[in-house]
């Protein structure tokens, strides 16, 4: 038989964790052997160490928030990275569907969302220092302009994928043009808008992460790269496997939503 026409059958739960655990052993036998050359090892702390930090995080209160650290930085950054990924999703949606639908407007903008695209975010990220400040305003803008070009290209591309003959009829039937965005375009992107809003997660958790590091005074990029100053990897690792899976659950969200509100997506897939 074929490597090429094996399935996981009943073991796909298996194999699914299989990696995790692997990575998990290994992780703890390296970081066994370095305590057992040198106790006081800051690289690989133990999963005692781990659980220690962790606890802190949890039940520690903020000074300035009296309020439990992992909680007010995973707040502020959930809130910022709602309102960026929020802002991109609109403006994805609108100017895919313009661009996409209305040769006019495709000629007219089109050429300017790629050239957008094509900057580097992260290197703007002076610019919008400069002009919103140190604010909240900066690093939503960053995430916001981040994914935005993406998701008007690829919305851009779905919209053209409907086909003429589809369009030429709901015309004869006389279907004016916001009545064919409505009721005809806009059904056949949106679940692939939040396809492609899932691909972006990545890239607005890193844009989140960079504008934290640079200018917050709280946040799970700012923890991150304060504790780094002071090789607190005991405190690094937990804020890593915490991003994760709030990364993980927000896709895992935009799933579900796309099953339920669109269930003949996956049926047409």
């Amino acid at each position: 038989m074929r490597l090429i026409n094996l399935n996981a059958g009943r073991f796909s739960p298996l194999l699914k964790i299989l990696p995790f655990v692997i990575l998990g052993l290994v992780y703890w036998i390296a970081a066994d052997a370095r305590h057992a050359l040198n106790p006081e090892d800051k690289l690989l702390p133990t999963f005692e160490a781990i659980g220690e930090a962790v606890k802190t995080m949890v039940m520690e209160p903020d000074e300035l928030t009296e309020e439990p650290i992992l909680y007010t930085d995973t707040v502020a950054s959930l809130n910022r990275i709602a309102q960026g990924l929020g802002i991109a999703t609109a403006v994805g949606l609108i100017l895919g569907i313009v661009q996409g639908t209305l040769p006019l407007f495709r000629s007219l903008l089109s050429p300017f969302s790629a050239a957008v695209s094509l900057i580097p975010p992260i290197a703007i990220l002076p610019i919008l220092l400069i002009i919103f400040g140190l604010e909240e305003s900066a690093k939503v803008a960053l995430i916001a302009i981040g994914v935005a070009p993406f998701l008007i290209r690829d919305t851009q591309q779905r919209s053209m994928e409907l086909s003429e003959e589809l369009l030429i009829k709901v015309q004869t039937l006389g279907a004016s043009t916001w009545q064919i965005i409505l009721r005809v375009v806009l059904p056949h992107v949106m679940p692939r808008l939040l396809d492609a809003l899932r691909l972006s997660l990545g890239a607005a958790w890193l844009f989140l992460i960079t504008a934290e590091a640079i200018a917050s005074s709280e946040g799970l990029g700012y923890r991150i790269f304060l504790m780094r100053r002071y090789m607190e990897m005991d405190v690094i690792l937990p804020y890593v496997a915490w991003i994760t899976l709030l990364a993980f659950l927000m896709d895992w969200i935009l799933a579900v939503i796309i099953r339920r509100a669109f269930p003949w997506y996956r049926k047409e897939k």
